[in-house]
């Protein structure tokens, strides 16, 4: 795991990492881009790991790169690890604890083969100051990425608003029957 330590943050001294941060403290920086930004059905979460302390949002940002960001079964977002296609995609940055990195790695299913939480680099909003920055983010597992491009169309979103999110199927509204994974190799598969 990446850990972001405070001399890694931005160097100016009214930098929202730095204030969110507190010298010495060791934390990750996470870039979400689809549930779990403010407004979206898993960002109860992030607010609870807010209230206890082991998250706290740091600026509205962007990819540096440009990558795929496509809707899967169930309008589930997924951000793919092909750089060079696609857009700049926008999303939220937090900085989280190690405590918030095993809540947010079971949601994501890093250790079932759903998601995979990598290095990205993310440029904070310019009315933060438009530093670059390295994070991390889930971006769907390596071994059905490709077939999700190519379910896409090659189409792919410069943000995941509430128009991508029609008709997203919460997991406790999905089939029970089914893997998640299983769903992702129906998906791609019909």
């Amino acid at each position: 795991m990446a850990h972001i330590i405070h001399p890694f943050f931005p160097s100016s001294h009214n930098s929202p990492l730095k204030m969110a941060a507190g010298a010495g403290h060791s934390h990750s920086l996470i870039f979400t881009y689809g549930t779990l930004k403010r407004g979206f059905s898993n960002h109860s979460l992030i607010q609870d790991l807010t209230t206890a302390g082991d998250a706290a949002f740091i600026t509205a940002c962007r990819t540096t790169a440009h990558f795929p960001l496509v809707s899967g079964p169930y309008r589930v977002p997924f951000l793919l690890n092909f750089p060079g296609a696609g857009h700049r995609v926008s999303g939220e940055l937090y900085a989280v604890s190690a405590a918030a990195i095993r809540r947010l790695d079971e949601l994501e299913g890093t250790n079932r083969g759903h998601y995979e939480r990598l290095p990205i680099e993310i440029e904070a909003a310019a009315r933060d100051g438009g530093e670059r920055m390295w994070a991390e983010a889930y971006f769907a597992h390596r071994r059905y990425a490709a077939a999700l491009w190519r379910k896409s169309g090659g189409r792919a979103y410069r943000e995941y608003t509430k128009k991508e999110a029609i008709g997203y199927v919460s997991r406790k509204d999905r089939p029970l029957n089914q893997s998640f994974l299983e769903q992702i190799e129906l998906f791609v598969s019909s």
